[in-house]
């Protein structure tokens, strides 16, 4: 069908419909401090949930760049939201952001790398979009991170601190370098500073020899050492933000992630014709083929493990490393990271596989993860597709989500969603 095929009127148009869908459910996401209320199924704020400092600065992305794109009343959002990280999430004593506040206004203790990465870029989208104390705050929060988080000698970031900065917790984890490599590559194109795409790399790097070593399964979880601990939660394996086992959706995060990066250090591909006039990517050999090549392995093998992996479609949130999917719900996000990554994919190699991908994600989003009465997705369903509440009961912000509805139509492939939106279309 033409609703779900990449580069189809239909498609654009569907995307279209859901991005001004998502935009509007969110609406009512700031508390009058600014930081942003946690959303229950039908936009409703959830005063009683604590305000957090990545979901505030994911907002703040967002709205940014709903301003850039003309829907009514973002920049005002944007601007609500870079307040609460300005002023209540702030910690104006020790420096940086709190995880978050309470209902009754009291802080969350530590200080994490994940919501770091996310101010960096709630601050660089703040910036191109205009929204005043947008620079500002991107000055801060690449201050505090490389005073804090980022590890030059390594080339890796930490995970978590105390509250005050002075005590650094033994964990480790690639979630929090994940949306690193994202800020950083976010960061050097609003500013122009390479230096932090050259980190990115750094990461990617080290990222890419884990997998390598690991049959393409990322291992999420490490000790000080960045030693592996490949048993990590196993007592809990559907946690949140630390799960056990191996994490389909971060492998196609990192897929597209490593395809940006790569396109943005080394140019992106150009068309070739042959004889016969068909015409197909010209991917140089050396370095940039290799990463390439690499994002195709990562997305592979987190497709073929856990995408229609138990009878039923969808998307399977955890596998073993065996590659056997251990929990079976089915989160939105990784939805919406499947949908960015075979888009890219395709944009960059022009293979067949992730053009139907894309139309099989699509369909599946429309038939069952986009909720058509009460607006935005549906944040965690279970293996036969029915609303599960265990681990994401409502339908906490929209970036994911949004984001989905952007990167898709983005050509220029190693640029980040917020500078690519802001840059004239030609």
């Amino acid at each position: 069908m033409g609703k779900y095929e990449l580069d189809s009127a239909e498609n654009r148009e569907f995307l279209l419909g859901l991005r001004d869908n998502l935009l509007s459910f969110g609406h009512r996401f700031p508390s009058p401090g600014g930081g942003s209320y946690y959303l229950g199924d039908d936009g409703t704020p959830w005063t009683d949930r604590p305000r957090e400092t990545w979901i505030t600065s994911r907002m703040c992305h967002v709205y940014s760049m709903g301003a850039m794109l003309g829907h009514e009343g973002s920049g005002a959002l944007a601007a609500a939201a870079l307040k609460g990280l300005m002023g209540e999430l702030h910690d104006h004593e020790n420096g940086g952001w709190y995880a978050g506040l309470t209902a009754e206004n009291q802080v969350l203790p530590n200080k994490a790398c994940y919501a770091h990465a996310f101010v960096i870029l709630a601050g660089s989208s703040a910036m191109l979009a205009g929204i005043s104390g947008g620079k500002e705050l991107l000055e801060d929060a690449l201050r505090i991170y490389d005073k804090y988080f980022w590890d030059e000698k390594l080339g890796l970031s930490v995970d978590t601190w105390n509250t005050q900065f002075t005590e650094l917790d033994s964990y480790r984890g690639l979630n929090a370098n994940m949306h690193t490599v994202e800020a950083f590559l976010a960061a050097a194109d609003a500013t122009g500073d390479e230096k932090y795409r050259v980190r990115a790399g750094r990461i990617i790097d080290h990222v890419l020899g884990w997998a390598r070593d690991n049959d393409w399964r990322i291992p999420e979880h490490y000790l000080s050492d960045w030693t592996p601990d490949l048993e990590c939660n196993k007592e809990k394996p559907d946690d949140q933000f630390k799960p056990y086992g191996a994490t389909p959706g971060h492998g196609i995060e990192w897929a597209r992630l490593i395809t940006q990066w790569a396109v943005s250090s080394f140019g992106q591909p150009d068309d070739e014709t042959d004889a016969i006039g068909v015409t197909s990517k010209a991917i140089p050999e050396g370095k940039f083929a290799d990463y390439i090549e690499a994002a195709e392995c990562l997305y592979n093998r987190a497709t073929s493990d856990a995408w229609n992996a138990d009878g039923a479609p969808g998307i399977c949130y955890t596998t073993g490393w065996d590659g056997k999917p251990i929990v079976h719900d089915r989160m939105h996000w990784t939805l919406a990271e499947a949908i960015n990554t075979s888009a890219v994919l395709y944009r960059v190699t022009w293979n067949d596989k992730y053009l139907n991908d894309y139309a099989a994600f699509m369909e599946y989003l429309d038939t069952y993860v986009v909720d058509h009465v009460n607006g935005s997705w549906f944040h965690q369903l279970d293996r036969n597709n029915k609303l599960l509440t265990t681990v994401w009961p409502g339908k906490s912000d929209i970036y994911h989500a949004l984001q989905a509805t952007l990167i898709p139509y983005n050509e220029a492939i190693g640029v980040s969603i917020a500078k690519a939106v802001a840059r004239p279309q030609v």
